[in-house]
């Protein structure tokens, strides 16, 4: 239960941490459309360990092996099977963890749900799951382009150095051009330090991916209990170590009046600002999707805390493998994919209804 997502663009997604490998199957592709294969492996390099100082040190090539749903590399219409293997395990690492519950991780919530836990990098609950998300989704992202809708997150604030600068489009290589996927130089080495010295004290941060969506049509969405903020909301909120989630305005609107929120028409339906998000009623607008996901700092830290074991007696517990001092580089890919999901899975809903 819970490992399928979408309804029409759907992904049901399998493996652990330290299994054979993290697979997926794929419904609700349209059939005859050319895959830019290296642009789906791009995906996952980007979301890859061991690619930088400032993330995890597992290595691990990330080569997607699909097995079904493509002929002569084009969709075929029918469920897309794949499978990226496991590589590089230290399930040596996790011995401790197996007697002892990390705190703030879901090791003690996986055991009381269902009484049996894998603790080799934390199962089904580790962040390595997140791979099946993007292959769905870098194959989500091909074809929103064919129809002009264009995905873009990056970090916006590690710690409390936030960058609030305005997002273009060209700014995009700037972003890839450092460690911490944020668009401007400056803030990147702020970020970058403040990881590294979190990382040198055995602890670590949180931050904010921001995610900024352009071309979407008018229209998509449902009334009342499937609008599609909420949906993003869910979406975003399912990835690992996520606990926060505005649109628009988000909480700062709360200071403001509706003289100064409501965003004014133009002529051919354009607003003068983009209070909203690009949602209004639950339904896109045409306006750029505009929201930010917020990530708590990582659960497991190399310094002692107090805990318990699994008789539920208090104990110590340090911390051992290897693991990200802060989640929100390598979460972008991740934000873009569950967002590219979102989008097409309610574009190709929209498509039924006419």
């Amino acid at each position: 239960m819970g490992s399928i997502y979408g309804q029409i663009f759907r992904l049901s997604s399998f493996g652990e941490s330290h299994g054979v490998g993290i697979g997926g199957v794929i419904d609700g592709v349209p059939a005859g459309f050319a895959l830019d294969f290296d642009a789906i492996q791009l995906e996952l390099d980007r979301r890859k360990p061991g690619q930088s100082a400032i993330v995890t040190q597992r290595k691990e090539a990330d080569e997607v092996e699909f097995f079904s749903g493509i002929f002569e590399g084009k969709t075929t219409g029918t469920p897309i099977g794949f499978l990226v293997r496991n590589t590089n395990q230290k399930s040596e690492d996790y011995n401790e963890m197996n007697a002892a519950f990390r705190p703030s991780h879901a090791d003690f919530t996986y055991q009381q749900k269902y009484g049996i836990r894998d603790p080799r990098g934390g199962g089904r609950s580790s962040a390595r799951e997140t791979v099946a998300r993007v292959v769905a989704g870098a194959i989500a992202k091909q074809l929103l382009t064919s129809i002009g809708v264009r995905i873009d997150a990056f970090v916006d604030q590690v710690g409390s150095i936030r960058w609030e600068g305005t997002w273009s489009a060209d700014l995009a290589l700037v972003r890839e051009s450092n460690v911490v996927r944020v668009p401007d130089m400056k803030a990147a080495e702020q970020m970058e330090n403040l990881i590294r010295e979190v990382r040198k004290d055995g602890d670590t941060i949180g931050g904010c991916v921001r995610c900024v969506i352009t071309g979407t049509p008018a229209g998509l969405g449902e009334p009342v209990f499937d609008k599609l903020h909420a949906e993003l909301g869910k979406a975003m909120l399912s990835i690992n170590a996520v606990k926060g989630f505005t649109i628009g305005s988000g909480f700062d609107g709360v200071e403001m009046r509706g003289s100064e929120h409501n965003d004014a028409f133009k002529a051919g339906g354009a607003t003068l600002s983009n209070h909203s998000g690009g949602i209004q009623g639950g339904i896109s607008n045409g306006m750029p999707i505009d929201f930010r996901v917020a990530f708590k700092p990582v659960a497991t830290i190399m310094t002692e805390q107090q805990t318990i074991d699994t008789n539920l007696e208090e104990t110590t517990l340090t911390g051992k493998g290897r693991h990200d001092p802060c989640v929100v580089p390598r979460a972008v890919p991740i934000v873009e994919a569950m967002a590219a999901m979102v989008i097409l899975d309610f574009y190709l809903r929209q498509k039924a209804t006419l």
